[in-house]
């Protein structure tokens, strides 16, 4: 059962053109938006849990682009960025040029209380992985157990894109006393897992994504 959700949509909302915002404010009526997209050239587009909306009749200009850009955090090898102290994550589609010219803002959300579909298997004490799309929540249940387990054990994130914990040096409340690592480059987040271990004694590691042959390697020798 959700107990509470805190999305820090305004700050969300702030980072994008008024007539943007105003207009995803109008749509949003049920609080379920998943994320907004912003292709340079096309209609600004924000994805719910029930389908699209489309949020103008104009076209998206560079100007636009470039007024979300200057509002968040510097964007990473992996085309990611975040807003201090927030959950959400935007997301860069570059040209050839190396040019933005399309963005994904993603809403992060802490829910809390959501721990208890996969309580008995964090009281196991077993290594869990868990499968999904994009969107179904798994971050969001990683960032609870962080929470949760962080109350009784010695909890270390290591946070491959700033999702768990929030963007910014000093993680989001949401995942308790746990303590987080970021990930300067997703590429070598295996030397991060395996430098928790090595530095920092946890009794629990939680990991966002694991996509690489080495981060499977590195959790194998953790656990």
């Amino acid at each position: 059962m959700q107990d509470n959700i805190t999305d820090d949509l305004d700050v969300l909302l702030e980072v994008v053109p008024p007539e943007i915002s105003k207009a995803i404010r109008k749509e949003n009526h049920g609080g379920d938006l998943l994320e907004v997209v912003l292709d340079l050239g096309r209609v600004p587009e924000a994805r719910f849990l029930k389908g699209e909306v489309t949020l103008s009749d104009r076209e998206i200009a560079q100007e636009e682009i470039d007024f979300v850009v200057d509002r968040v955090g510097d964007f990473t090898t992996d085309n990611r960025a975040g807003i201090e102290r927030t959950l959400h994550r935007i997301s860069c589609i570059r040209n050839r040029r190396g040019g933005i010219v399309g963005l994904t803002l993603r809403v992060g959300r802490a829910v809390y209380g959501t721990i208890d579909i996969i309580g008995d298997l964090l009281e196991s004490g077993k290594s869990i992985l868990l499968l999904g799309r994009p969107g179904v929540g798994k971050t969001t249940l990683l960032r609870e157990a962080a929470r949760v387990l962080g109350d009784k054990k010695r909890v270390v994130v290591v946070d491959t894109s700033n999702e768990i914990g929030g963007d910014g040096d000093i993680p989001h409340p949401a995942i308790g006393r746990a303590r987080r690592m970021q990930v300067a480059q997703p590429e070598f987040q295996h030397e991060v897992m395996i430098e928790a271990v090595e530095n920092h004694m946890p009794e629990v590691i939680i990991i966002d994504e694991i996509g690489r042959e080495l981060e499977a390697a590195a959790a194998r020798t953790i656990a």
